[in-house]
């Protein structure tokens, strides 16, 4: 097959390592990382990409190496190609390699800093963290008054009383780095733990898997860890643990070119 891949920088070893593996052909494009800061801005450059690349090859499939990342997903589509994103609601997941990892150490700390070997090594002062947008993605970052716009007055002051009781019994001073073992030779981590105790954070190292990046640079595309769309159909959130983003049907057909 020929694919192209759209991936954010920090996922430049992990994206070139598993693409030089692939029996498949691959041209690959990254973002830079701070596009990550707007996620309408990156959602503006990812759908820029999918449309040039659209009309320079006739590729068999348009890859995505983003999350749901803050909604900066949400919306694109692609009016040739199927478009291939995986079912993880931010970077984060990629790293830890499933979803079911992410949830096992973010869902209790939703927006618990973590790093990895791309941000640490793209990073400027304090951009070598990134925060988890696992609240924003929940959709539990709301103020009172847009709870009671959506649910009512009742309802928004259950869920402002239960997100502070859990943000409060969940708060430490702990930044996360995610160490995949085919890049842990660049000494990275030990060089973020350094950095972390001396601004005085605790510092945890978790093993990273880039199981999704062998997935979708092979083609195994199983929908349970990736949506498939057609062409004209958009990604949309789903805000849940399960599928996290679905299909949804284009507004208007798809055009002709």
């Amino acid at each position: 097959m020929l694919l192209k891949l759209i991936a954010c920088e920090v996922f430049a070893r992990e994206v070139s390592y598993c693409a030089s593996l692939s029996a498949h052909t691959i041209d690959v494009a990254f973002t830079d990382k701070a596009a990550h800061d707007r996620s309408d801005v990156l959602r503006g450059i990812v759908q820029q990409l999918i449309d040039d690349a659209e009309a320079a090859r006739p590729y068999d499939a348009i890859l995505l190496g983003f999350g749901l990342c803050g909604n900066a997903t949400a919306g694109l589509a692609t009016t040739r190609v199927p478009l291939v994103v995986p079912r993880a609601h931010d970077c984060c997941t990629l790293f830890l390699g499933s979803r079911q990892r992410y949830r096992e150490h973010f869902e209790d700390h939703p927006s618990r800093p973590f790093s990895s070997p791309g941000y640490y090594e793209r990073g400027e002062g304090d951009s070598y963290l990134r925060e988890s947008t696992l609240g924003q993605t929940l959709g539990t970052d709301k103020s009172y008054e847009e709870y009671v716009e959506l649910y009512g007055e009742e309802n928004a002051r259950y869920i402002m009383e239960t997100l502070s009781a859990t943000s409060h019994a969940g708060q430490d001073d702990t930044v996360v780095f995610v160490d995949s073992p085919e890049f842990a030779h660049l000494g990275y981590a030990e060089r973020f733990r350094e950095q972390a105790e001396a601004d005085g954070k605790t510092f945890l190292h978790i093993s990273g898997d880039i199981r999704l990046f062998r997935k979708m640079t092979d083609g195994d595309w199983s929908p349970d860890e990736f949506l498939t769309l057609q062409p004209g159909e958009r990604v949309a959130p789903c805000y849940d643990w399960d599928q996290i983003i679905r299909a949804d049907p284009a507004v208007e057909p798809p055009a002709s070119r």
